[in-house]
């Protein structure tokens, strides 16, 4: 299912032209890697590394994304026909990994790839006993959460269909475009406070983890009208405003963030590149109440869906020169303009490895452009996954799992 017409040897399309967004990532990381990873933690007893090699080697083929590798100097994805699985999937020990942090930080600082190879990576991570975690690992320049998704399924899965909804393409409104422009306009503008997270990066980061029940996110989404990332963005903003007052003494302003959209649309599931765009909200963090926070993170939220900015920033990038474009999306997502990303990503039905089921899946990316941070919300079956990566001048930013747990409590009690 990929939109790409055959070559003339019947075969995928010998290179295809990088998209605005892929370039973008290129520029953010200044030319080099930003790894982006698919974890997904299992109990029970690990496979063996030669089984691992055997499923990917027999999957690998048939996903046209596993074949393409990064020709950074003239901006293309070139085919790749020959895959050597071995030089692939690799195999790690982490015994004193209890809480999926030493993996992450493995899997944000370990080098990606550059001797010409697709850039992709499994690796079969043992913790301690009774634990193992599969991940599947690829450049932001070359694959977005979403096609990982689909690629990481396809690759590991026993069933390997299934994954996020794709996205039916609509027109724009003009409220939409209106207000993508505003967004436009101000990545140009001035810089915007954000105390919490403004400052010097060091380059080097951390991982913390936080899982709930969906249920639980469902419910609260239910009681207040809201949806299931209405009620994540909305407990991450009063976990964000316990921090930094416990740290400073004094409440935050509202925190700008971008949110990822995927505009992945249905036939593109393994398509390689980014099929993404991102918008500004502020998140309600000077708010005392987690309930008019989300009452806040709602109104917010459905004005970007009612007003299709999805289809705006993506019909505004299609418009613009590759190059421009590119630039433009560098300063939307710049630690001057926001704190960073924040997104969610519904994996979808629990993935399931030679029989056994994961626990929890978890997708993360590392920081660039002088953002310290990046926030995911992954949900797989019945369990959501907060993932905090943040630089290591935030110092106590690994609170901010358990805060947001916190938070949600206090939005359950009324």
């Amino acid at each position: 299912m990929l939109r790409l017409g055959l070559g003339k040897d019947g075969r995928l399309p010998p290179s295809v032209t990088m998209g605005t967004v892929d370039v973008a990532f290129h520029l953010a990381a200044r030319g080099g890697p930003l790894p982006v990873v698919f974890a997904f933690a299992f109990d029970g007893g690990p496979p063996t590394l030669d089984s691992v090699r055997a499923r990917v080697a027999e999957r690998a083929h048939g996903i046209p994304a596993l074949h393409y590798r990064i020709a950074r100097e003239s901006r293309r994805f070139r085919r790749v026909d020959r895959i050597a699985v071995d030089r692939h999937v690799h195999e790690a020990w982490l015994p004193e990994d209890t809480d999926g942090s030493a993996t992450g930080r493995l899997m944000l600082s370990r080098p990606v790839g550059a001797d010409g190879r697709p850039p992709w990576e499994v690796w079969l991570v043992h913790g301690p006993a009774g634990r193992h975690t599969l991940c599947y690992r690829t450049d932001h320049a070359f694959q977005d959460g979403v096609g990982a998704a689909y690629t990481a399924r396809a690759l590991l899965g026993d069933d390997p269909t299934g994954g996020p909804a794709p996205r039916p393409r609509r027109l724009p409104t003009a409220a939409g475009i209106a207000a993508t422009l505003g967004d436009v306009a101000g990545a140009f503008g001035a810089s915007t406070a954000k105390p919490a997270f403004d400052g010097v990066c060091t380059g080097r980061v951390d991982v913390c983890h936080a899982d709930t029940p969906l249920a639980r996110l469902r419910a609260l989404g239910h009681a207040h009208g809201a949806t299931v990332t209405d009620v994540y963005l909305a407990a991450l903003s009063h976990a964000v405003r316990t921090w930094h007052l416990k740290e400073t003494g004094a409440v935050h302003p509202p925190l700008p963030v971008a949110i990822p959209m995927s505009v992945r649309a249905p036939g593109e599931e393994q398509a390689p590149g980014n099929r993404m765009i991102t918008a500004r909200i502020l998140l309600p963090c000077d708010e005392e109440s987690p309930q008019r926070a989300l009452a806040r993170v709602k109104e917010a939220m459905n004005g970007l869906r009612a007003a299709r900015r999805r289809d705006s920033m993506r019909v505004l990038l299609a418009a613009t020169p590759r190059s421009a474009g590119a630039r433009i999306g560098v300063r939307l997502v710049h630690g001057r303009r926001v704190a960073g990303p924040v997104s969610s990503v519904d994996f979808g039905p629990a993935l399931v490895h030679q029989g056994l089921t994961a626990r929890r899946a978890a997708v993360y990316t590392s920081v660039a452009s002088g953002i310290r941070s990046v926030v995911t919300l992954t949900s797989q079956h019945d369990t959501a996954c907060l993932t905090v990566v943040h630089d290591e001048a935030l110092r106590t930013a690994d609170e901010l799992p358990d805060l947001w747990l916190a938070a949600l409590l206090e939005l359950e009690r009324g």
